[in-house]
């Protein structure tokens, strides 16, 4: 005999409140193991197709995870220091583009601003502020003890989460459908697979698009000759993955840039203009509807909303399991939808209701 719905209700709600302080109290702890699982979970598929040609999943898992391997250490020896490099010096050359957009306004429009007028002034503090806080910050990511400590801690344990994961991926699967409450397997498992189909969308096909076209930006932003284009293309990539969003804000900080850079060169700005409309029509076009498709269920705002709720929350640790747990409360959701209007609370009893 099923225990009551009430019952059933107190429990999973005591079960979530536990999780969300759990959460809450590990905060940076859990952090190699969420990334090391999202890593397992999204190498997944290229395992069961290797085992497919007639490989063992431990031969599988080992390829797999070398391969992963040899691509962060040249990410690492190449990109990272350009990357920081180039960061550091946007930060840093702030005041002067601050200073240069002072001098375009008083050239044209001579009349509109004296020197000491409020909003000089702010140009100003906002530069030396980017610059003071942008450096330090940068810095001290790169050289502090406790951020060195926790790169080396993810360097070293999540390779080797990601591998124990990935080689028994499919026995915890088998795993927790064994422990799911029988009285509901059906529906759970059905969840699990609108869970898993949207995550699936959205983590690797995203993913994947997000990588493609930070790539592709980083790299044609550098040939055409912008200024921390490697930077520029690294931030339209990584938040590409929210509509419209990533073109905005990397075009945006793309042309402004050219603007400072090749002021006159009208040529110059057009192409890192074009660079950004090519890579909007790939996109919209091609990457997405192959790699991530037309039913991915997470909706940009409620994936905005979930982002802040849980960057606020959770801090860096809410952030990275924003969009999972986002996918799942939208596929419950609307799990619950469906049966409420199957219900008698949407329905009713009258006739026509019923004949509906």
């Amino acid at each position: 005999m099923a225990l009551p719905i009430s019952t059933q209700l107190k429990y999973w709600g005591i079960s979530a409140v536990i999780f969300s302080f759990v959460l809450w109290l590990l905060g940076n702890t859990l952090i190699p193991f969420i990334l090391g699982g999202a890593i397992a979970y999204a190498l997944d598929p290229i395992a069961d197709r290797l085992q497919r040609l007639g490989l063992s999943r431990m031969i599988a898992t080992t390829i797999i995870t070398l391969a992963a391997i040899i691509i962060f250490i040249i990410i690492m020896l190449w990109v990272i220091p350009v990357f920081a490099n180039q960061a550091i010096s946007l930060f840093n050359t702030v005041p002067k583009i601050t200073s240069d957009l002072w001098d375009f306004l008083t050239e044209s429009f001579p009349a509109l601003l004296d020197e000491t007028s409020t909003i000089r002034q702010s140009l100003n503090g906002v530069g030396e502020t980017i610059q003071s806080r942008g450096g330090d910050l940068v810095n001290g990511l790169l050289t502090s003890v406790n951020s060195i400590v926790n790169i080396l801690v993810i360097i070293v344990v999540v390779p080797v989460v990601t591998f124990y994961l990935l080689l028994d991926w499919d026995k915890l699967v088998t795993k927790i459908d064994e422990l799911l409450p029988r009285d509901h397997v059906q529906n759970v498992r059905r969840l699990g697979q609108e869970i898993d189909a949207t995550l699936a969308s959205f983590i690797r096909g995203q993913g994947t698009v997000c990588a493609i076209q930070g790539m592709y930006y980083a790299f044609a932003l550098m040939l055409a000759g912008l200024n921390y284009g490697l930077v520029v293309g690294f931030v339209a990539g990584l938040i590409s993955f929210i509509p419209y969003i990533g073109a905005l804000v990397g075009g945006g900080l793309a042309i402004g840039l050219a603007l400072f850079q090749f002021w006159g060169d009208w040529l110059a700005i057009g192409t890192i203009a074009f660079i950004f409309a090519i890579g909007q029509i790939l996109e919209g076009n091609f990457l997405t509807p192959k790699l991530v498709g037309k039913s991915v269920g997470l909706h940009p705002v409620w994936l905005i909303f979930a982002l802040s709720v849980f960057g606020s929350l959770f801090g860096f640790i809410g952030m990275l399991v924003a969009v999972p747990v986002a996918a799942m409360i939208g596929v419950i959701t609307r799990f619950l939808i469906s049966q409420y209007k199957t219900g008698l609370l949407y329905r009713g009893l009258s006739d026509d209701a019923k004949d509906e």
